[in-house]
């Protein structure tokens, strides 16, 4: 155990380690005279795990064997000995090098062959000084930053950059959704530049605070440095060598997007379960950055999942990365933590979003970014991978961004209703029903037809051919009360029929009676309109939304035969229209004292009441 000591900065023989072989410690330190050997050795384990690597085409294998040639140069230079001992590792050891086998046989040559152990690993330091190894520990000093190639091919325009071998630089310069794809020069990119670049990026990546591999495989790495992201590739996953690097051109907060007050109501109070989605370049992790901050700001607790890391983010938000744990580490760590909001950018396969799914349905507030070019396209990526009923329960907002501004904004409910377009009331089911948040009008339902999952627009319908021709026969049909009849027929089983005031009572009858009796005999919705006989038209295009309506006021109670609307007073003797989630239902007239009565009894009551048992919107037009 008493080995030769030997004083700093002057030793005899060193056998060096993986660790400092790879970030090229060694010849560095020999060229600027900060160490002085004689002799250096080499572990034949050192080549094979760089060999290996090199074979994975990951990046650390090629700059430990250029540091090898390199310090094979220096040794020539300088008449310093380089040999390389000890064999090769078996395969047992080749499985086991995880568990330190590597380290432990080259603690065995330092301490054999009375050698200075030289490492950049703590723990690896610790083992030989307990043997009695001398050891020089390397340090890096971290936080250093130094201007990179890289850089120079970035103005304050540019937000991507892409070089590839054999071919002209280029960028995207400009703003997410108002860009132009430019060459940087024309002087082609030869494949020593490239390699030089990729072996910078990774260097730095490794000496810096603020830079890290994020993830290494046989033919890419993605690298985060700073605010860039970069990803490398090369043969044989591509068919040259590449580095694509992006960053954000502009840190947006949220007072800068046009938001209006009802959709902040819902981002403060509401919305637990946000998917941000839009086509790639336009802005969507902007958008989420600025989430995050808008809710730290509010004192919320929030992290987030990314693969990579790369949202430029304050210190309070803590930033998990995928790529560095599992699926369920990470699913544990915030179950525990209970953040109030978790970003999770971006969400790709099928494992991403059962994860998201699952942190949402476990009570996490869940805001995920997802590419999709049409709004209902982030949705859609859900279909499969969840049951469909869950899916309003692990979204509820769905945020589309376009040219880096909102576009448009869904809410999502479940309903059990007969889907639009059906007739048959046993045609109901359980339905998605995708409303635009904006003017709440219905425009998607997603619900099961055989055992298929359907995604059904839901259009504004157009009179047909069969319409026309049904309108005429309901006119002939209520020809017995007036000559003066217009039928409207507004869907495949509801018409509008306008008739003179003065026959508007005894064609609805007693408490609704006749109309009621008329409804079952034709199969059809009926709603009767009154018409100015000398202005039929007029009236007609008013039920075509030509007139722009006024929201009216109003309190509401259900008494035990009728249900009570109470409106102003200056609503007394007119008639008005009330919607219920942004559809028609009825006209109506109100009393002289501005109230409006509808009995109980009739189908437009029953859905009234079911309208606001559910908290649905209720609107009456005038």
């Amino acid at each position: 155990m008493g080995k030769k000591q030997n004083k700093p900065g002057n030793i005899e023989k060193i056998v060096p380690d993986t660790s400092v072989i790879i970030e090229g410690i060694i010849s560095e330190k020999i060229r600027k005279k900060e160490l002085s050997v004689s002799e250096i050795l080499i572990h034949e384990a050192i080549l094979q795990e760089l060999e290996h690597q090199a074979n994975k085409n990951n990046e650390t294998g090629f700059m430990g064997l250029d540091e090898i040639n390199k310090l094979r140069n220096i040794a020539d230079e300088q008449n310093i000995k380089i040999n390389f001992s000890g064999s090769r590792l078996k395969d047992w050891q080749i499985k086991k090098a995880y568990l330190g086998e590597i380290d432990s046989l080259i603690r065995d040559l330092a301490y054999n062959e009375n050698a200075a152990l030289i490492t950049a690993d703590m723990v690896q330091a610790e083992v030989a000084k307990a043997k009695g190894i001398e050891v020089l520990l390397i340090k890096f000093k971290k936080g250093k930053k130094r201007k990179i190639k890289l850089e120079k091919f970035f103005d304050k325009n540019t937000m991507s950059v892409h070089l590839k071998e054999n071919c002209f630089p280029k960028a995207k310069k400009g703003l997410p959704g108002k860009w132009e794809f430019v060459i940087i020069n024309k002087k082609q990119l030869k494949k020593d530049f490239i390699l030089g670049m990729i072996k910078e990026i990774i260097e730095e990546a490794n000496s810096r605070d603020d830079g890290f591999i994020e993830i290494e495989r046989k033919g890419s790495t993605i690298v985060q440095l700073s605010n860039y992201r970069i990803v490398i590739t090369r043969p044989p996953f591509s068919d040259n060598y590449e580095i694509t690097a992006t960053r954000p051109v502009k840190k947006l907060e949220l007072k800068d997007y046009d938001i209006d007050e009802k959709l902040m109501e819902r981002i403060k109070k509401q919305a637990e379960g946000i998917l941000i989605s839009g086509a790639p370049g336009h802005g969507k992790s902007t958008f989420a950055q600025a989430l995050a901050e808008f809710y730290s700001k509010e004192d919320k607790i929030i992290k987030t999942i990314e693969v990579p890391r790369d949202l430029m983010l304050n210190d309070e938000i803590t930033q998990y990365a995928l790529s560095h744990g599992s699926k369920q580490e990470i699913h544990d760590i915030l179950l525990l933590s209970r953040p109030d909001y978790t970003i999770f950018d971006e969400i790709r396969n099928t494992d991403d979003f059962r994860l998201f799914s699952d942190l949402r349905l476990s009570g996490v507030g869940m805001i995920g970014v997802v590419h999709a070019t049409e709004s209902i396209d982030a949705i859609q990526r859900f279909i499969g991978r969840i049951e469909l009923g869950v899916i309003p329960h692990v979204i509820d907002t769905v945020i589309f961004i376009k040219n880096g501004k909102i576009d448009r904004v869904f809410n999502l409910k479940m309903e059990v209703k007969v889907p639009s377009g059906m007739l048959e009331a046993d045609l109901a089911r359980p339905v998605v029903c995708i409303y635009n948040f904006k003017n709440s009008k219905l425009e998607f339902e997603i619900y099961s037809y055989g055992e298929e999952t359907v995604v059904v627009p839901v259009q504004k319908e157009t009179t047909t051919p069969l319409q026309k021709l049904a309108s005429e026969k309901i006119e002939e049909y209520f020809g017995r009360y007036s000559k003066n009849i217009k039928a409207d027929m507004v869907s495949n089983n509801k018409v509008i029929i306008y008739v003179p005031k003065k026959k508007k009572a005894a064609i609805i009858g007693k408490n609704g009676s006749n109309i009621e009796r008329i409804e079952s005999e034709l199969g059809l919705s009926i709603d009767v309109r009154a018409m100015d006989e000398k202005d039929s038209d007029n009236n007609i295009s008013h039920n075509d939304n030509t007139k722009e309506l006024n929201n009216i006021p109003y309190s509401v109670k259900i008494h035990k035969r009728n249900i009570t609307f109470t409106l102003d007073k200056e609503q007394k003797n007119r008639e008005v229209d009330v919607y219920v989630n942004s559809q028609y239902l009825i006209t109506v007239k109100t009393t002289k004292k501005a109230l409006i009565r509808i009995n109980k009894n009739s189908k437009q009551a029953k859905i009234i009441i079911n309208c606001l048992k559910s908290g649905e919107d209720l609107e009456i037009k005038g």
